[in-house]
């Protein structure tokens, strides 16, 4: 979610309360338009609309896990996190939220908000991980914290503490985390937003927080707009996803979905032309289109079907809905959705 339409690092008053205003609009979760389903034929370089949805599609920032017993559950940026379920990944109804009696440790990076960002929901080892974000817009005064679970339900939540925050000498900072295992078995938590951009830091598989002190840098514009990691491994590359550009506006937000590859989660990451994710690099895979704003702040899962891309867009209304495509790879192994 984009918190930084940073020029050195400064936000205006217009910009500040046109985005909290969007936010706050979309913090309930509801009905939302059915979409006009894309086909498996759409050609790489065009962008399809996003598949039919049906029920409380109304989200931001949308993180999502396939459930032990095959369903979907979805966490998202709002008021104490609030939370949907599938059974088919069409149907979604509202679900309560991780913390419906509030989270008082994070009010020091709110302001006294409830409003939590940008949460990233996964099961590990018999229990749910959910890392979420507390900031303010337009500050690097940031944390981000973890909430484990052994159902998902609302309530059901156990705080487990402050896995990294970032202050304002900082030169990231500290929202929009991911969580990445890799095929070692290691945990890193991929996280950033605009600053010098996209970090990554060890965790402990033990406890879920963070191990040691290297930061390492995974992709940045030079202080232009970058955000929402989604680290996932495909075949032999670890792919780098990120939402380039400007959230929050509505119908107006220019978020588009940019990826870019590895064979390391550590990087280097490059991007279909050989550039440096580091360098600014990245290959677009979705954009806005026709009625569909700023499709952006992506999850990716692998399914039974197919590995599937969910984000949220804008309609031309300025309310932000859930959207989801199934991604292909073409011959050279770059990602599509469809």
């Amino acid at each position: 979610m984009f918190r930084t339409l940073a020029v050195a690092g400064v936000l205006t008053v217009a910009t500040v309360t046109a985005a909290a205003a969007t936010l706050n609009a979309h913090a309930a979760v509801n009905a939302g338009p059915v979409v006009a389903a894309a086909t498996p034929t759409t050609p790489p370089g065009q962008y399809p609309n996003p598949g039919v949805v049906t029920g409380a599609t109304r989200t931001h920032d949308p993180s999502v896990v396939k459930t032990p017993s095959g369903g979907y559950i979805v966490a998202q940026t709002g008021d104490n996190l609030p939370l949907s379920t599938s059974a088919d990944r069409t149907a979604f109804r509202a679900a309560g939220a991780v913390f419906p009696n509030g989270a008082a440790w994070t009010t020091a990076y709110t302001g006294g908000s409830r409003n939590l960002w940008a949460p990233d929901i996964s099961y590990r080892n018999g229990r749910y991980y959910l890392y979420y974000s507390a900031s303010t817009f337009g500050s690097n005064r940031s944390a981000i914290f973890l909430a484990t679970s052994t159902t998902g339900a609302s309530g059901s939540w156990t705080h487990q503490g402050l896995v990294i925050e970032s202050f304002s000498a900082d030169n990231y900072n500290a929202i929009d985390p991911n969580l990445t295992v890799d095929t070692a078995g290691r945990w890193w938590l991929n996280f950033g937003s605009s600053w010098s951009g996209i970090k990554q830091i060890p965790l402990d598989a033990a406890t879920g927080k963070r191990s040691g002190t290297t930061i390492r840098s995974l992709a940045g514009r030079g202080g232009g707009a970058i955000e929402a990691p989604t680290l996932v491994r495909h075949g032999s590359h670890y792919y780098l996803w990120v939402s380039f550009d400007f959230c929050c506006r509505g119908a107006s937000s220019t978020y588009r979905v940019m990826v870019g590859r590895s064979t390391s989660p550590n990087g280097p990451f490059t991007d279909r032309n050989g550039v440096a994710l580091t360098a600014g690099g990245g290959t677009q895979v979705l954009a806005g289109h026709g009625s569909i704003h700023g499709p952006g702040h992506q999850t990716v899962i692998t399914d039974a079907d197919a590995d599937v891309l969910f984000y949220h867009y804008y309609a031309d209304s300025g309310t932000s809905y859930l959207g989801v495509n199934l991604i292909g790879y073409d011959s050279a192994g770059w990602p599509f959705v469809y």
